[in-house]
């Protein structure tokens, strides 16, 4: 009797702290811990990619004053909600976009800490939008929007003879706006079109044979190293332009 009250004044004590422990709030991540915690499940992962969600607005990390992401958890499953979907489903960032929208991170969450896996999606189009609810939402004027269309930077979609568009369009033309405050308009942007014309050239260049495939795990291959090499494209372009922009201050 006396060994089993020993016994169980260890275990006692012993449970009580798993329960303290789990009941504290986890403390929050940099990206670098982020993608060492990603990286047993997704070996492709990598800081650039993180940041590249980011800069899609699929992720919000918080920040210290010194500039520093910090992840929370709802943030670490948010993203591995997002690399699953692209992974197991080949979905599109736009349509990941959507279905975090309606959700979809919490219920992947929920199905994993139940011990079952990804839903598969299928596929349906996204939300749309029409010029009176972009102009709406991103505050724009109606003439910006046909110049970024006459200027190759909006492909917008046609339904029922209106003019359609998606959350792409919808960022795209937020941030015109924004420059449109310093005077900038929709003829100066063709540069960035043009630039991104010929990031994809060469993407597709190096990507096609495994894009176009008829082996699925090639396809599956081939989308990965697509994100992959976006996400180093894209900080590359930002480096290249910070290193411009140094000579504005020297």
């Amino acid at each position: 009797m006396g060994v089993a009250s020993k016994e169980n004044s260890k275990d006692g004590p012993a449970k009580a702290t798993d329960r303290d422990r789990a009941s504290r709030p986890r403390k929050a991540l940099t990206i670098g811990a982020v993608c060492k915690i990603l990286g047993q499940e997704f070996s492709d992962i990598s800081i650039s990619k993180i940041r590249y969600l980011e800069d899609q607005k699929l992720l919000s990390p918080t920040r210290t004053t010194g500039g520093y992401r910090l992840y929370s958890q709802s943030d670490v499953e948010r993203l591995r909600a997002i690399l699953r979907m692209q992974r197991d489903e080949f979905l599109p960032l736009r349509v990941i976009r959507q279905e975090l929208s309606s959700g979809r991170a919490r219920t992947s969450a929920g199905s994993q800490a139940a011990g079952g896996g990804t839903t598969p999606a299928t596929a349906r189009a996204v939300g749309s939008l029409s010029l009176e609810d972009l102009l709406e939402q991103t505050k724009a004027r109606a003439a910006l929007v046909r110049e970024l269309e006459e200027f190759g930077l909006l492909h917008p979609s046609r339904s029922n003879g209106e003019l359609t568009y998606d959350q792409v369009d919808l960022e795209i033309v937020r941030a015109a706006a924004e420059l449109a405050q310093f005077g900038v308009e929709g003829r100066n942007l063709r540069v960035f079109a043009t630039s991104a014309d010929r990031e994809a050239t060469l993407l597709e260049q190096i990507l096609a044979p495994g894009l176009r495939s008829r082996s699925k795990e090639r396809r599956k291959e081939a989308l990965q190293n697509l994100e992959g090499l976006t996400a180093v494209c894209t900080q590359l372009r930002h480096q290249l332009l910070v290193q411009e922009l140094r000579r504005l201050t020297e």
